[in-house]
């Protein structure tokens, strides 16, 4: 375990290194931030001032130089923007982004497991068409106009939930029900299909013929080995999430989240906050990924980490 995990460690960090780099030279592809910084009157001593404050008037492979330096004290450097330690502002809506993100995935789970177990019981009835037919409606459904007709129903006509901001649990509700949609969806389909594969396996067929409750063959056995494939399929949609999905349901519910802020800092052209937010995105999913496949081992004993 500990030599698996000193690999993991050593592969997660060229992965977060590899992502730096390449936001680095890309942001330095999307154009001059001091045509968005400065007014359209600027003279050519003040563009050069300030391409000399932010030192963009540095040879590439010095900047390059000054970023890898600070990335390593974990400095970032100033956000142009805010005018405030980048890292900080990275992290400041990340806890929102996360509760909303978590909620959305425990509830798609809710809905989705024993939609999908049932249809995998049943293939083939109403029950199994009817699921699979809304599993795909919630895939191929936009969620900022699944997001606005909510609104107009819940908030505007029946005066339920509030339509935006942040607060108490009414404030929640929409949002989530939302960002829901989709991994429901998903999550629905890749539960069907692993409990298909199981309910076929033989020893399933050996558990029923000790008379052993259907219920139990069902959750004991056939659920907890598709477990693998679920909780990978829940960790990339929770991941994805976490990475920006939620861009537009934070502006529909006007939300303080990180997929705003990465909206705002490119529109900003603010590379230390975009380079800091990136960062800590990919930390985030290399943490999420080890945290998956450490789970492993709980649903299939024959899982062995070297």
């Amino acid at each position: 375990m500990a030599t698996y995990l000193l690999k993991t460690l050593l592969k997660a960090l060229v992965v977060v290194l590899g992502v730096s780099l390449l936001v680095f030279v890309l942001t330095r592809s999307i154009g001059n931030p001091v045509n968005t910084m400065l007014p359209l009157g600027a003279s050519t001593a003040e563009r050069a001032r300030l391409t000399h404050q932010l030192g963009l008037d540095k040879p590439l492979l010095a900047q390059l130089g000054d970023y890898v330096a600070g990335v390593a004290q974990g400095n970032f450097g100033e956000s142009w923007w805010q005018q405030e330690s980048a890292l900080t502002v990275a992290l400041r809506p990340l806890p929102f982004t996360i509760e909303l993100s978590g909620i959305a995935l425990v509830l798609s789970l809710v809905f989705a497991i024993p939609l999908g177990i049932l249809s995998a019981l049943k293939p083939r009835s109403l029950l199994d068409k009817v699921a699979s037919t809304s599993s795909m409606l919630g895939i191929c459904v936009p969620n900022f106009w699944l997001g606005l007709m909510l609104i107009l129903i819940f908030s505007n006509l029946l005066h339920w939930f509030p339509t935006s901001g942040t607060g108490g649990w009414q404030y929640w509700v929409l949002p989530s029900v939302t960002l829901a949609v989709l991994p429901l969806g998903r999550i629905t389909q890749i539960v069907r299909t692993a409990m298909l594969e199981q309910l076929r396996e033989l020893y399933i067929v050996t558990a029923r013929s000790k008379g052993l409750p259907e219920f139990w063959v069902v959750t004991r056995h056939a659920l907890k080995n598709a477990g693998v494939q679920i909780v990978t399929m829940s960790g990339w949609e929770l991941g994805r999430m976490i990475a920006g999905y939620t861009i537009a349901i934070e502006a529909v519910f006007g939300l303080p989240g990180i997929g705003s802020l990465i909206v705002d800092a490119i529109g900003q052209q603010d590379f230390p906050l975009i380079q800091a937010i990136t960062f800590v995105i990919a930390i985030c999913i290399v943490f999420l990924n080890i945290l998956i496949d450490l789970s492993y081992p709980l649903f299939n004993p024959r899982v062995k980490f070297k």
